[in-house]
């Protein structure tokens, strides 16, 4: 039987989210802008977070298309990831849900992983009232997508972990990674890329790129990478990792170079081609030049760009900083900057001395560092 002083669920959990909207909201931050404050405890701009020791919290990772949503953070008259998985989890439980971003990113950035924690009572459908035991991870993982996908199906669930209530997915984040994309030829950025990467006309010298990165990297005032309205305390950062790199261009389909390269070296035994081996038609450079064709077979085939990608890790970041910091290794990969108007960028220690910020569609937020318990 019942315990009769024992609180009915529902309304334990009405009381809990009265007492939830009440908590002072975080500090506002956005785009690559993180505290440091991993290890200070679950405090909230002064306010301890009030935990439900009846719910199941869960350590919750997302992939997302930032260019379909209005950022992650949740808005009143406007569509955001944090929004859409409300709604999602509301429709799995029932209850409504708040969930908290361990990194907000604003509009028009993508999340390769980002994190988020959510709090859920499982209470009974059949008999209302009844507390069961908590969901599964993996049941909360398809659950959630299934409504996801019936929307715009432009975010998904990757992950789940169950964590102890007082875990908490911003301060508990112990570093982050981000990656930033440019596309550099002349030719128009094909529509399978649009939103997707910062397309460059120029050609990029990718040794002048890396030996910028190695001047930024490491731990400096990076007042000069930091936007107007960053509400950092200290302009401080540690950069633990900075570095450019070229990679094979995407869609992920084998270019001509590839398959010929194959096909002469006698491939995938499993592959069938009534194409002679030694035939080199249509063959295309690096940097998307067609090569040994007289005879129009390159004809509707597109020039490749050269892609890179940027890799910035740290624990925390500045407001802006990670899309700042790429506007200036672009200059100098076309020449524009060199390596020692970096350093005098850097020492300014002002944002004025810098250069107009990357586009927010190249910035994909790729991975939140935990010690999962």
């Amino acid at each position: 039987m019942s315990d009769p002083n024992l609180k009915h669920p529902l309304e334990d959990s009405r009381a809990y989210q009265e007492r939830l909207s009440k908590v002072a909201r975080i500090d506002a931050f956005s785009d690559e802008e993180e505290s440091e404050e991993a290890d200070s405890g679950l405090v909230i701009s002064g306010t301890e977070l009030i935990v439900n020791p009846r719910m199941q919290r869960y350590l919750i990772a997302v992939e997302y298309i930032g260019t379909r949503f209005y950022g992650s953070q949740q808005q009143p008259k406007y569509r955001t990831v944090v929004g859409v998985l409300q709604e999602a989890f509301h429709k799995f439980t029932g209850q409504p849900v708040k969930i908290f971003c361990s990194s907000r990113t604003d509009a028009g950035v993508h999340a390769l992983s980002n994190v988020c924690h959510v709090d859920v009572e499982r209470i009974s459908k059949r008999k209302p009232g009844e507390l069961l035991p908590p969901h599964e991870p993996g049941v909360v993982q398809k659950a959630v997508n299934h409504f996801l996908q019936k929307n715009e199906g432009d975010v998904m669930v990757i992950d789940v972990r169950c964590v102890p209530s007082n875990y908490h997915a911003r301060y508990k984040a112990k570093e982050r990674t981000y990656f930033y994309r440019l596309l550099s030829g002349s030719d128009p950025l094909s529509i399978l890329e649009k939103d997707r990467a910062w397309h460059v006309p120029e050609e990029l010298n990718l040794r002048a790129m890396q030996e910028a990165c190695r001047v930024l990297v490491g731990s400096h005032d990076f007042s000069s990478f930091r936007a107007a309205g960053c509400q950092a305390k200290s302009p401080v950062r540690s950069l633990d990792e900075l570095s450019v790199t070229e990679v094979p261009s995407t869609p992920y389909f084998p270019s001509l170079t590839e398959r010929t390269w194959s096909n002469l070296n006698n491939g995938d035994p499993l592959t069938c081609s009534s194409q002679p081996k030694t035939e080199t038609a249509g063959v295309t450079t690096n940097v998307g030049e067609f090569v040994g064709s007289t005879n129009g077979d390159t004809f509707g085939v597109r020039r490749r760009h050269r892609c890179y990608v940027v890799t910035a890790r740290s624990r925390g970041f500045l407001y802006h900083q990670v899309r700042l910091i790429v506007a200036v290794l672009k200059c100098v990969g076309t020449g524009e900057l060199t390596v020692t108007d970096v350093e005098r960028i850097l020492k300014a220690k002002n944002v004025s001395a810098s250069k107009p910020m990357a586009p927010a569609s190249g910035l994909y937020l790729a991975r939140v560092k935990y010690e999962l318990p």
